[in-house]
């Protein structure tokens, strides 16, 4: 078949994208533009690519080294200027572009005006004060986490927080970019305030929202005021990650905290887990020192103490020598001897007292026969009344004296008997105590006063009993050792 003829010129791909280059720049070979910058980046080439853009359409622009490092200013994301250059496309790609050949600003874009606008109106609100701000809990035990599921974001966060101190990690996942973004932004965190822990989803002790860096129109969602409302009004406390550490958005105003990465939010959120047990560790150590250098201060203390105090010795010394005296004045024979020398004394005072009162008597009668004699012509009857007055009057002066006396008597010689009765043998030996006497009959008094072999007798409070001394072991001759039951009511002997 043959092929079909045409007028139509033919050009290759080549051919057309040069053709159409040459076109653009005849038509537009010097252009004077005025809008916002959006992307802006400098390659390590040092050349800039940006977009150029108004509310309506974006133009690629590009500016060469040579251009940039003369700029005064510095191109910024939402700077408004105003670009002159001329227009060309670049083949490689099908895409126009301007060679921008002068920049200078011409004030702030429309978008960053507005947010400025917007950040005045809030903080004139007082959402931004740094008195409403809340503390981070030091250690949470739950983490809200807002942002998308998708992105790496989430995955940093959780990949620091099990490097630091892991932590149970909620996600309520939110577009981070888009018209719908603010809603379902200020909807996760008005959800996390709700939760109680009734329908048993724990509820978080710390917030983060997250998100990556990007243009201003990227992270655009968290200037709006529902986000920025929602965030301030939160009651569980709040730390913004949104962007890089260059960003910086209206919610960062009204959070708790500001992260400079979401990195660094999980940082902020919780301590270092190994840091913790080791500044543990060393307070550990440091109380046990402390404790230490204490006990041996108090030691050192209470040893200097006791040196200005007396030692036993000194002290019962004195005691022990009085009773030792005690005790050797008032042996059995010795108390023997004593009670019997004040019965004598009792005795004979009562004999004394006896013959006085004789003499007393007889020396009234006397008298009375005497009074009688000078009274003469008295009344004998009278007279004889008188005398027997005086005289029972006078007996009893006597024996009360004489009672009284006696009492006395009696009160000491009861009192020495009770010495004897506490401090006589028999009393120890009621106590549990017992006397040992060799052959001769003489006390043995030290362990080494005997030896094997010996017999011996062992007195008790009810009887006496014969022992031989063997492997220096007392044991009764011909009888079974009973084995010594203690009596709880034996005493000390002092």
């Amino acid at each position: 078949m043959a092929e079909s003829e045409s007028n139509t010129p033919e050009f290759s791909v080549s051919e057309l994208a040069q053709s159409l280059k040459r076109t653009v720049e005849d038509a537009y070979g010097h252009v004077r533009v005025r809008g916002e910058l959006g992307r802006v980046t400098i390659a390590r080439s040092g050349h800039a690519y940006l977009d150029l853009k108004d509310d309506k359409a974006v133009i690629d622009g590009v500016m060469w080294k040579g251009l940039v490092s003369r700029l005064n200013f510095k191109p910024e994301e939402g700077l408004e200027v105003v670009c002159e250059g001329k227009l060309t496309t670049y083949p490689g790609r099908s895409k126009y572009q301007i060679i921008i050949e002068r920049m200078e600003p011409a004030g702030a874009g429309a978008l960053m005006a507005l947010l400025e606008e917007r950040k005045r109106k809030l903080a004139a609100e007082g959402l931004f004060e740094a008195a409403r701000k809340r503390p981070i809990p030091f250690l949470p035990k739950v983490i809200g986490v807002i942002t998308s599921p998708t992105g790496a974001v989430i995955r940093d966060i959780l990949h620091r927080l099990d490097d630091r101190f892991p932590r149970h990690v909620l996600l309520w996942p939110v577009l981070v970019q888009g018209d719908q973004a603010a809603t379902q932004i200020a909807a996760a965190i008005d959800g996390f305030n709700a939760l109680d822990g009734a329908s048993g989803i724990p509820r978080p002790d710390v917030l983060i929202v997250a998100r990556g860096g990007g243009s201003v129109e990227d992270l655009w969602c968290f200037n709006e005021e529902s986000v920025v409302r929602a965030a301030a009004a939160s009651d569980i406390p709040l730390i913004s990650a949104v962007g890089h550490e260059t960003d910086t958005t209206l919610i960062d105003f009204a959070a708790d905290r500001r992260a400079p990465t979401p990195t660094g939010a999980a940082e902020i959120a919780v301590p270092v887990r190994a840091e913790l047990m080791q500044q543990v560790e060393g307070q550990g150590s440091r109380l046990k020192r402390g404790l230490a250098r204490l006990v041996a201060h108090r030691m050192s203390e209470f040893k200097a103490t006791a040196r200005a105090f007396p030692t036993a010795q000194t002290l019962l010394g004195p005691s022990r020598q009085r009773l030792d005296l005690a005790a050797t004045g008032l042996r059995p024979e010795a108390l023997r001897r004593d009670i019997g020398i004040k019965a004598e004394r009792l005795a004979s005072f009562g004999q004394r007292l006896e013959a006085g009162a004789g003499r007393l008597s007889r020396a009234g009668n006397e008298r009375v026969q005497a009074i009688g004699l000078r009274l003469g012509r008295a009344s004998p009857q009278r007279q004889l009344e008188r005398s027997r007055e005086a005289l029972t009057h006078l007996l009893r002066r006597v024996q009360r004296a004489g009672d009284q006396a006696i009492r006395l008597k009696q009160r000491d010689l009861n009192a020495i008997a009770g010495r004897h009765v506490l401090l006589g043998h028999e009393s120890v030996l009621r106590r549990g105590f017992a006397l040992v006497r060799n052959t001769e009959g003489h006390l043995v008094r030290s362990a080494k006063g005997i030896g094997g072999g010996e017999r011996v007798s062992i007195q008790f409070a009810d009887g006496r009993q014969e022992a031989v001394i063997e492997n220096g072991q007392s044991q009764k001759p011909r009888s079974r050792p009973r084995k010594a039951v203690p009596s709880e009511k034996q005493g000390r002997l002092f």
